[in-house]
């Protein structure tokens, strides 16, 4: 998902994505038992990165309804910059992915907002930017009016279907001209 948004940011005149990923707080030991996937080749983002980017858009899998753990500890140590008032008008916005259909999608992205609120930021969600990928009703599609999403089964193995990519790179198209227009 991550990839398809960097491809429709990078398709504005003027705009290029950076991907990062959060640190990891499990130990290695209970990964391995947990089956976790290998991490990407990615730098850990560090709370200052944030001041170099015109707009995020944050990607998050779900755990019990909410981002995990990982995510929030990433954004809890945003208070220096939230204390300087540094993201004030900065647009940001989320996609995400569940194991299941039902398993927090859109509560996901509702209490993420919470996030963006303290810190003054303008959250850009998608709306219907893609009703063709998203009103299907004769296959899952994972996304909703907050963001683009994607089921990834119980097990993690199922990667994202062609719809959902697509809304990946509407999403990030959408919210790098929006990103765009604000930073003039």
């Amino acid at each position: 998902m991550a990839t398809k948004v960097k491809e429709g940011v990078n398709a504005v005149d003027g705009c290029e994505a950076v991907l990062y990923q959060v640190q990891e707080t499990l130990p290695p030991e209970v990964l391995e038992k947990m089956g976790a996937p290998p991490k990407p080749d990615l730098p850990i983002i560090a709370a200052n990165d944030l001041l170099d980017a015109d707009g995020i858009l944050f990607g998050a899998p779900t755990r019990f309804g909410m981002i995990p753990a990982q995510v929030k500890s990433f954004l809890d140590t945003t208070g220096g910059l939230w204390a300087q008032g540094s993201l004030v008008g900065k647009p940001a916005g989320i996609f995400f992915s569940t194991a299941t259909q039902g398993a927090g999608q859109e509560t996901t992205a509702l209490t993420f907002v919470t996030q963006l609120a303290h810190h003054g930021m303008i959250f850009v969600p998608t709306g219907y930017i893609s009703p063709a990928q998203q009103s299907r009703l004769d296959v899952v599609v994972g996304g909703s009016a907050y963001g683009a999403g994607t089921f990834a089964g119980s097990d993690g193995s199922r990667q994202p279907s062609e719809d959902e990519l697509i809304r990946a790179y509407d999403q990030g198209k959408s919210f790098a001209a929006i990103a765009k227009k604000l930073s003039v």
